[in-house]
């Protein structure tokens, strides 16, 4: 089948975990075709070039999401007014939280995505005053959340010029029913987003003009994405007010929910986002819980050789930033010295920004104070229990290297989605302890030691149980390789989403049309078998986007004579014998469609009174016989 993938900010122009998964996913189904829609970040992307893409890749169409050019279309006055009724519509649904407000916003977003497809764009209408005081009028009309009303103008502008971040893939040119190549989202078998938010609004307006059915994949959920960043430092006075966090927020919650309602299937990345999905209104029996799949094969050698590490130490690996909670973890640390004086810690990670550069300094300092350099004799240097690291050093040339030169590997995370780290050192054969937050225990199940959050002595009093019990250790992580090697692999995942694809399609039976080469439709150009897993290509036709079933104009297509030692009067699988009426044809001179009026004349000169039988495997094609009294 042919898969439109909707990305955002990531593959095939991203490395990564945000662009692994997907190269991962469309190397692995290589019996389908993919069509890649991205919505690019920044400009450092597309100058950096796509990865490698392997044979089953058609095409790469791309837009940027972080600008913009004006596009120049100057709407008349039914159009301004149109799209003054369709904007003015949609930010009132922000503005109430009332559950009916959800049908409001809906028919908002279409209105508008039919704006811009009639008009040609939406950029300038949605950077106009005229979008600012609709945006007004609903924060100040009666009923309007209380922050709404207490917006000003900077904080009008800031939401007004987020809205029109949002929505700019409603001005694209991905939804028509013809492209170049046929690359548009109306001639796929199904849409596949990546993620929520922007990058599943070309999948709506798919599934809105074409009915094309929609797949959307979630490791974060979008909405608590927002409520994590919201206020967050670095950002503007404007972005961190009340006004424009909980009209954001209704946004993203409105946006989810209507993604929720249309999609076909949601296949959340772990039970955390299924729990968040289900919270923004996803119905239960549409999601398929598909966890994420990782390559084992460079953890394999860790994971098969006999454990070497130091039985004394901890290891740490990660990205340095406050919601890691490394202070928790060097104070915990403390209370294991105690204890057990030969302990020791290794950190293993980079600090990503500012703020986290900051934070590595703060946690450097926190370490120099809590463990003074100590030494064995008068004789001997005195060092630290604690060690800041960096991947790809000589302490740490490789991750698996890594995760091999400690007894124990240690989480101590206050925000987290899913745990990636976790499943590295499980397929490492690593016992584990943890705290419980995002879906670390369902990643790491009974094979591992979870803890709350921010408690320093529950994460000590864990950490010294594992380091004092070797065989304890040996037994949780062998549990933890197995549970990894089960559950998290690639292939777990390509199959899984291989089963999903089917079962979409296998309720959405409708094909796109196929036209000749003078254009017109050819009737039965895709064979039954095309939903098979295979490469059913070579058909040489144009397809174009789904459309109504209609009547064809033209006299009716007599089938074929039956082959060679068939019965006379038989139809040949999936072709009607002459005395046959194909089912929703026009009826040929000898037959008569059930419920229709007798055929004129009779029956052809040495044909039998009755259609022949259909032979078994022709299920596109069904044969009515023409009864005694009718004749």
């Amino acid at each position: 089948m042919r898969i439109g993938l909707l990305t955002e900010g990531g593959y095939p122009y991203a490395s990564g975990d945000a662009g692994l998964w997907c190269d991962r996913l469309v190397r692995g189904l290589g019996q389908h075709e993919f069509d890649i829609y991205a919505l690019s970040d920044g400009p450092h992307q597309e100058e950096s070039g796509c990865v490698t893409l392997p044979p089953q890749v058609r095409g790469v169409r791309t837009a940027p999401l972080w600008t913009a050019e004006e596009d120049g279309v100057m709407y008349g006055r039914r159009a301004r007014r149109r799209f003054t009724e369709c904007y003015g519509d949609l930010v009132t649904a922000l503005c109430d939280s009332s559950p009916s407000q959800a049908d409001r916003f809906a028919s908002a977003l279409y209105g508008l995505a039919e704006l811009a497809r009639d008009q040609g764009g939406l950029v300038g209408a949605l950077r106009s005053e005229g979008a600012v005081r609709a945006l007004e009028r609903a924060c100040r009309a009666p009923g309007a959340l209380r922050t709404a009303r207490e917006a000003r103008v900077p904080e009008l502008l800031t939401v007004a010029g987020q809205l029109e971040r949002a929505l700019r893939p409603l001005s694209l040119d991905w939804y028509g029913p013809d492209g170049p190549d046929g690359s548009t989202l109306g001639s796929v078998d199904l849409c596949h987003a990546a993620s929520g938010g922007p990058a599943a609004l070309p999948g709506l307006l798919a599934r809105h003009f074409h009915d094309v059915p929609l797949l959307v994949t979630e490791y974060g959920v979008r909405l608590r994405t927002h409520y994590l960043n919201s206020g967050a430092p670095g950002g503007s006075a404007s972005d961190a007010s009340p006004a424009v966090r909980a009209l954001l927020a209704a946004f993203h919650g409105l946006l989810a929910a209507e993604t929720y309602r249309q999609a076909a299937r949601l296949a959340p990345g772990n039970a955390h986002a299924r729990r968040w999905q289900e919270h923004c209104g996803a119905d239960r029996a549409k999601v398929r819980t598909v966890h994420p799949g990782m390559d084992a094969a460079p953890f394999a050698d860790v994971g098969d050789a006999p454990d070497t590490a130091d039985p004394h130490t901890l290891v740490w690996v990660g990205r340095v930033e406050p919601a890691k909670d490394l202070v928790s973890l060097l104070h915990a640390f403390a209370q294991v010295r105690t204890e057990q004086p030969r302990a020791r810690l290794r950190i293993v990670g980079t600090s990503a920004g500012p703020e986290g550069r900051a934070y590595l300094g703060h946690c450097r300092v926190l370490a120099a104070q809590l463990f003074p350099d100590e030494a064995e004799g008068p004789h001997a240097v005195g060092d630290n229990p604690v060690s800041f690291e960096e991947l790809g050093g000589p302490e740490a040339p490789t991750l698996a290297e890594t995760y091999a030169a400690g007894a124990v590997v240690v989480l101590s995370s206050v925000v987290e989605g899913f745990p990636l780290g976790l499943v590295e050192a499980m397929f490492c054969g690593r016992a584990t302890v943890s705290t419980d937050v995002g879906a670390v225990v369902e990643v790491v199940g009974g094979t591992g030691l979870v803890v709350p959050p921010r408690n320093p002595r529950a994460l000590a009093q864990a950490c010294g149980a594992l380091l004092r019990d070797p065989e304890r250790r040996a037994r949780l992580g062998a549990a933890a390789r197995a549970r990894a090697l089960e559950l998290f692999t690639v292939e777990q995942n390509v199959e899984a989403y291989h089963g999903i694809y089917l079962e979409i399609v296998s309720q959405c039976p409708a094909l796109g049309g196929v036209l000749d080469e003078a254009g017109d439709p050819r009737p039965f150009a895709v064979p039954a078998e095309a939903r098979l897993p295979g490469r059913w290509t070579g058909l040489g036709a144009r397809v174009t986007a789904r459309r109504s079933p209609g009547w064809p104009a033209g006299p009716p297509v007599r089938g074929a004579s039956a082959r060679v030692g068939s019965a006379a009067g038989t139809a040949v699988r999936g072709t009607p014998a002459p005395d046959t009426a194909v089912r929703g044809s026009t009826p040929a001179p000898d037959t008569a469609v059930r419920g229709s009026a007798p055929a004129p004349g009779g029956p052809a000169p040495g044909a039998p009174a009755h259609g022949g039988p259909l032979v078994q495997g022709a299920s596109a094609v069904a044969v009515v016989p023409l009864a005694e009294g009718a004749r």
